[in-house]
């Protein structure tokens, strides 16, 4: 059994961390970017998925993050704000810096693409000040990602807000979220991601992600080898994911549970993490065994990666559970 403290007197539930952006995903389908003409808009990043996909779900969320001073940053706070999504943590940037923005290409169900446009971008704008310890303190979790450790002065932001959690008894939750353009190089990116870990009591991430980060071991592909050298640390959970194979999450105490995947009509595979990292997220915070939280991040996992979306596919607790109902779970022994 897992052991994590989820303080029970605090205002919010879910701090989420980072990437805020636009996704323009392709309204045509089974044709190369080349050839696609038009597109439809949403808010996008990984961390502001999960805490949108938390919301969707019941939980009281909260976002730290810097948006653009134009049409599009405001579009992301009024997106949020309907989404319940607290935003007294959300910055306006003052320098002229751009929202990011990533175009999907879905050439087909398995061949999918991102064009990403990251340069002068808000989000990587913000800085330690932008960063309040009684903001902080309110949430019982903090959910930081891998793109908002890829630069500064956002990486300092992000190290600050670790701190402030730790010293407060917030529950911290690592997603990888490894974006290989936003970086210099993978040593880098390794140094920055072990500092960061070290201080997580979730860790979720592809067993690329973890090899990445841990390629500085000597060992790879070794899934009990990882979650032993983070339990080394302050996690008392290590989810490594295996694509179409399921995932495995590990716990301090030497337990381990496998889930499979749902089969779904499969639209585009984007979505699928940050879908499986809420609902997952959404079963700890109320205590359930990790098999069930697996197996309702795998369903919300399928659901998303079946819709145009992914913001605005995040399902509510009802759909999930009707998705279970019918659904057979696909599991590799």
């Amino acid at each position: 059994m897992y052991h994590l403290d989820f303080r029970s007197d605090r205002s919010m539930d879910l701090v989420g961390i980072g990437r805020l952006c636009i996704d323009l995903n392709a309204d045509q389908f089974n044709r190369p970017m080349e050839e696609t003409t038009s597109f439809t808009k949403y808010v996008g990043g990984s961390p502001a998925n999960i805490a949108i996909g938390a919301a969707r779900l019941g939980l009281k969320s909260g976002f730290i993050g810097k948006v653009s001073d134009d049409q599009m940053g405001r579009y992301i706070q009024k997106y949020l704000k309907e989404n319940q999504i607290d935003v007294n943590g959300v910055s306006v940037d003052d320098t002229g810096a751009v929202t990011g923005l990533a175009f999907t290409e879905i050439k087909s169900p398995e061949d999918c693409s991102i064009l990403m446009y990251r340069d002068n971008v808000a989000d990587l704008k913000l800085n330690p000040s932008n960063v309040s310890e009684e903001y902080i303190q309110q949430t019982k979790a903090l959910l930081i990602s891998g793109t908002a450790l890829a630069a500064s002065p956002s990486r300092e932001a992000v190290f600050l807000a670790l701190d402030y959690a730790k010293k407060h008894e917030v529950t911290v939750i690592f997603d990888l979220d490894y974006r290989a353009y936003t970086w210099k190089n993978e040593q880098e990116t390794a140094v920055y991601y072990n500092l960061a870990a070290e201080k997580c009591d979730v860790i979720i991430g592809t067993r690329e992600e973890f090899d990445m980060m841990e390629q500085f071991e000597n060992y790879s592909q070794d899934d009990h080898r990882t979650a032993k050298k983070w339990f080394g640390y302050c996690a008392e959970i290590v989810v490594i994911k295996h694509g179409s194979e399921g995932s495995i999450a590990y716990t301090k105490d030497g337990q381990s549970e496998r889930s499979g995947i749902f089969p779904t009509k499969v639209l585009k595979t984007f979505g699928a993490g940050d879908a499986y990292a809420s609902s997952f997220i959404y079963g700890l915070m109320n205590g359930w065994e990790l098999k069930k939280a697996m197996e309702f991040g795998s369903a919300s996992a399928s659901i998303v990666i079946s819709k145009h979306s992914c913001s605005d596919a995040m399902p509510t607790v009802a759909e999930i559970n009707e998705f279970l109902q019918t659904a057979s779970i696909s599991e590799k022994q």
